[in-house]
């Protein structure tokens, strides 16, 4: 599966498959960004984001999160 700044949803998951023990609310946003670009099929141009897209992300690894948490 192709990744790329749109496929937020599914960004979330693999990084909460990816770092299962990192509560997003904590990641800074320049942390958060090298996280996404550093996932294996990821193939947008990192410079293509910007603070509303990373705050979505944040948001669906959140909700993630939560779900981990609640199991």
């Amino acid at each position: 599966m192709e990744l790329d700044w749109h496929t937020i949803e599914d960004i979330g998951i693999l990084l909460q498959e990816t770092y299962p023990d990192t509560d997003p609310l904590t990641v800074r946003f320049t942390d958060l960004h090298q996280m996404v670009t550093s996932l294996p099929d990821f193939t947008a141009d990192p410079k293509a984001s910007n603070e509303a897209i990373l705050e979505a992300i944040q948001m669906a690894w959140y909700e993630e999160y939560q779900d981990a948490q609640k199991s």
